[in-house]
């Protein structure tokens, strides 16, 4: 987990304003402050993907330019990018380069150092998203199992993935575009804000790189990024394309991929 007292001192929006390959490893040990309506959580980041720019990266949101969807990322350095997949989770990610460039770091796993029981409670609820959005009833949510299993979620599992991570944090379609440059206001932050401070990077001996997770198209590049050794670092998992089911051959179907 690294040593030393974690640093409470607001990140600049420079430290941004490169390629997402640079600044993903450098986002490691950095700690992500949101101030919810329920409390504030804080997570130190120790596992990171980047992600590049239009006809650059085709595993990347924004390879074939800017759509609504993706307006953010080809917003300001330093933003929040979050948004809604497999209709059950939400995703966070920080804009990389200056406006127009559209490109990102998903944020994939961290650190609970702050509002523990906050972030256990939205962990706990087993809902993956608020009521109201598309996949908010029936089944576990993104904290792994049913609210009625009553079992406690391990610490290292309350933001062990990006789907944890964003719930853990309160990060919800609404929170998609917040500056999370606040320089400055490390002694205070309004209510719904977000942060990003210094925190305690690691030893950069103990960063490791590989391929992204779960990604079917440039699968062996090694943007993904983390803490060696840090309990908090998700299972890597490769892309495994969906097989056709035999119901689904026997009618003609297409298969999914």
């Amino acid at each position: 987990m690294g040593v030393g007292e974690l640093s409470s001192a607001a990140l600049p929006r420079g430290f941004f304003d490169r390629p997402s390959h640079e600044v993903a490893p450098d986002l490691l040990g950095r700690v992500l402050v949101h101030g919810g309506a329920d409390g504030v959580v804080a997570v130190r980041l120790t596992e990171v993907e980047a992600y590049g720019g239009p006809g650059e990266d085709p595993a990347a949101h924004t390879y074939r330019g800017k759509t609504p969807r993706n307006a953010v990322m080809f917003g300001p350095p330093g933003h929040l990018y979050v948004y809604f997949t497999y209709g059950m989770h939400f995703c966070a990610n920080l804009v990389c380069l200056p406006e127009g460039s559209g490109s990102a770091v998903l944020l994939r796993a961290g650190e609970v150092v702050s509002g523990l029981d906050t972030a256990r409670a939205r962990r706990s609820s087993g809902r993956a998203v608020p009521p109201g959005e598309p996949g908010s009833s029936g089944g576990p949510g993104a904290s792994g199992r049913s609210v009625s299993s009553g079992k406690l979620i391990a610490e290292r599992d309350l933001a062990r993935g990006p789907a944890r991570l964003a719930v853990a944090l309160g990060l919800l379609r609404e929170h998609n575009g917040l500056d999370a440059i606040q320089e400055g206001a490390a002694a205070g932050r309004p209510r719904g804000s977000v942060t990003m401070l210094e925190g305690r990077p690691p030893d950069p001996a103990a960063i490791r790189s590989g391929p992204r997770t779960g990604i079917s198209t440039a699968k062996e590049t090694p943007w993904r990024f983390w803490i060696d050794g840090d309990p908090t670092v998700s299972p890597y998992r490769p892309h495994v394309p969906r097989r056709r089911s035999v119901a689904a051959t026997s009618v003609g179907e297409a298969p999914r991929s």
